[in-house]
């Protein structure tokens, strides 16, 4: 049996679509309103033991995608840091590569 007969035997079956179907619907797209939303840039040591530290706050998206910004703002910047609230902490003053990093990913910073 090839990979045609395959196909067919599980369309056939009801397991695939069959192209002449209407498709399934999906959920629209929806465009990440945080890209709209303006982000504040701060530098903190207050309760760090000196150590400075580089806040981002104003995210309205979920939890997750705030996750996924701060993994990538961590691999660009090799630095540590965390994502909780609705803010992302990032070790050290990188407040300048933070604020161009966002700009270049298309999020209004302050």
């Amino acid at each position: 049996m090839d990979w045609k007969d395959l196909l067919k035997s599980k369309i056939d079956a009801g397991e695939l679509p069959v192209e002449n179907s209407d498709p399934v619907e999906t959920a629209p797209t929806v465009q990440s309103s945080s890209k709209k939303d303006v982000l504040h840039v701060l530098i903190d040591r207050k309760g760090r033991k000196g150590k400075t530290a580089t806040i981002i706050e104003g995210f309205s998206c979920s939890d997750e995608e705030v996750a996924d910004i701060a993994a990538r703002l961590k691999t660009r910047l090799g630095t540590g840091g965390s994502s909780r609230g609705g803010e992302i902490l990032l070790q050290g003053d990188r407040a300048g590569e933070v604020r161009t990093l966002l700009a270049g990913m298309g999020y209004k910073v302050k």
